[in-house]
């Protein structure tokens, strides 16, 4: 087990957060990730990490893992322009995190709070969320009210809107 997954369970450990988990093969797609969880209770998700076109905005979007996010109306809803996926370098220097094991809990590692948060208000709607625990090789499922209490812990910045 990697630190980067340990920490994970460490910091739900502290704020008294219960999940399950489910270890498979790596998945880099959700199409991949659905033969593996797709039985799992709550909702599935994708995690997208995107910079504005100077490169010193970023964001962190959790969504459905059925939903497309369409960059263009996400940039007017955030009052930015240009906006494109971060470099594998800007997603280990703020998340910590490598391509395929991009997820909510990459927050963990990001010190500064430099990376905006923004959910996917249909997520709320659910009881509850499944989530990569900082790799591609597991599955954590737990409550949107706990994923609620992580957010809040994490101290970025979030914000919950329509994607």
């Amino acid at each position: 087990m990697s630190d980067n997954e340990n920490k994970v369970y460490e910091v739900l450990k502290e704020l008294n957060i219960n999940f399950e988990k489910r270890e498979h093969p790596a998945v880099f797609t959700c199409e991949e990730a659905e033969e593996f969880t797709g039985d799992m209770k709550g909702v599935h998700t994708k995690n997208l990490f995107l910079r504005n076109y100077k490169g010193n905005h970023h964001y962190l979007i959790v969504t459905k893992d059925s939903k497309t996010l369409n960059i263009k109306e996400f940039e007017k809803k955030i009052g930015e322009k240009n906006m494109g996926f971060a470099s594998k370098e800007r997603l280990m220097k703020y998340l910590g995190l490598t391509p395929g094991g991009v997820s909510i809990f990459g927050l963990i590692n990001d010190e500064t709070n430099a990376v905006k948060l923004i959910v996917d208000k249909s997520i709320l709607e659910n009881e509850f969320i499944n989530s990569h625990p900082n790799v591609n090789t597991a599955t954590l499922n737990l409550s949107v009210v706990d994923l609620k209490k992580f957010i809040k812990w994490s101290g970025n910045e979030f914000e919950f809107m329509e994607i």
